[in-house]
């Protein structure tokens, strides 16, 4: 049996993808002094990754369709690494408005590579990776938030250490890319399908509901743990990172999970034990005395989000109307919406009550993903797949 197996193959680059990323995350309040933003501001600079993300994925879905996942993944990353380089060179509030306008949309494009080359590789397959796939995306970022942290310890400037970094990244990734085998989506070859322009269906409409609550508490996580720690609880230099990446270590502990707990549970069960962790872990986060108890309420709701994205995504490729690149495209363009849209949301709440209930705002939202779940119908993997030459 090869080492670089596909599947693990797709593991290396979902894990490869967001350390970049990852290491901006406690950089913020860094970014955010430097600059002299409040809350607010702040808030309508992080709008720029969901603009980013609104001009891209509506083309994405089908150019993905057309050129390939893994043709996206090889090209994405290039852009992607430069993209992700420049909020922290930003020098005033317009720039980083631009700069993370132009990130959310490398993110945007190179995620939806990432997934429908793990769905595709699924279905070759018979094995169940997309959680486990997700799993590696958030030892990732998790990896890349460490990395970013001892930066900050070390004294490392953002606008030196997060571009270094994805330097160093980049080559491994187009490796690992090349080495991604050429897979066709059964649906682009078979029976004519929907077009992928033509309006998503009532199935595809509720898991996108779903998934924005989990995808949207994801978001507030990664931009205002820092923040949170540092304001509501006093937290100082590194300690301030310590939630986003205990957040992400148990994310990525139930990603692990996921496929296990598929098996034994289906989709809807999975979805609804993480979903009510969900719920109490931020809950539990709002009521912290103390950083200690709050970073078990991160790791709780850390562990309650971490089936909800790949198992959307599983659904919305396997519905079978059109091309699962379609699918997964709109799927995509509502998960990062909520992801990018609730960091700004928290913000504005945040600027005229606290951090505290700022934070507090992922709980309704999590609520309506737990009344959701009975949208994930479960489904069979299917096993024929072409292979291009």
């Amino acid at each position: 049996m090869p080492l670089l197996t596909p599947q693990r193959l797709v593991m290396l680059v979902f894990f490869l993808q967001p350390v970049a990323f990852g290491s901006w995350l406690p950089r913020i309040p860094e970014v955010q002094a430097n600059l002299g933003l409040g809350p607010a501001a702040l808030a309508l600079a992080l709008l720029g990754m969901p603009v980013g993300t609104l001009l891209t994925l509506p083309f994405a879905g089908p150019l993905v369709g057309r050129i390939g996942a893994r043709a996206a993944i090889i090209s994405g990353f290039v852009f992607y690494s430069l993209a992700t380089s420049l909020p922290v060179l930003a020098p005033d509030p317009v720039l980083l408005f631009i700069a993370l306008m132009l990130a959310g949309s490398a993110i945007s494009f190179v995620e939806l590579g990432l997934n429908v080359q793990a769905d595709l590789v699924e279905k070759q397959s018979g094995k169940l990776i997309m959680n486990t796939a997700h799993g590696c995306w958030s030892l990732g970022i998790m990896t890349g938030s460490l990395i970013g942290s001892g930066f900050a310890a070390l004294g490392v400037t953002p606008g030196l250490a997060v571009p270094l970094l994805a330097a160093l990244v980049l080559p491994i990734a187009l490796l690992a890319g090349t080495a991604l085998p050429r897979l066709t989506d059964a649906a682009e070859t078979g029976t004519p399908q929907r077009s992928a322009w033509s309006l998503p269906s009532p199935a595809l409409i509720g898991i996108c509901l779903f998934v924005f609550g989990i995808t949207m508490t994801e978001g507030a996580m990664a931009d205002w743990s820092a923040i949170f720690l540092r304001d509501a609880l006093g937290g100082e230099g590194g300690v301030v990172g310590l939630g986003y990446s205990i957040f992400a270590l148990m994310v990525a502990t139930g990603r692990f999970g996921g496929d296990l707990l598929k098996r034994r549970f289906g989709a809807v069960g999975t979805a609804r034990l993480c979903g009510s962790l969900a719920v109490l872990g931020g809950i539990l986060l709002y009521l912290a005395p103390g950083i200690e108890i709050a970073v078990v309420g991160f790791g709780i709701v850390g562990v309650g989000v971490s089936v909800g994205f790949p198992l959307a995504v599983t659904a919305a490729a396997g519905i079978g109307d059109r091309a699962a690149s379609a699918n997964v495209a709109v799927l995509s363009f509502v998960a990062l919406t909520g992801f990018l849209i609730g960091p700004p949301l928290i913000g504005f709440v945040a600027e005229h009550s606290d951090i505290r209930l700022g934070v507090a705002c992922v709980i309704p939202v999590l609520l309506l993903s737990l009344l959701l779940t009975g949208r994930l119908t479960p489904r069979k993997v299917a096993t024929h797949q072409a292979i291009r030459a």
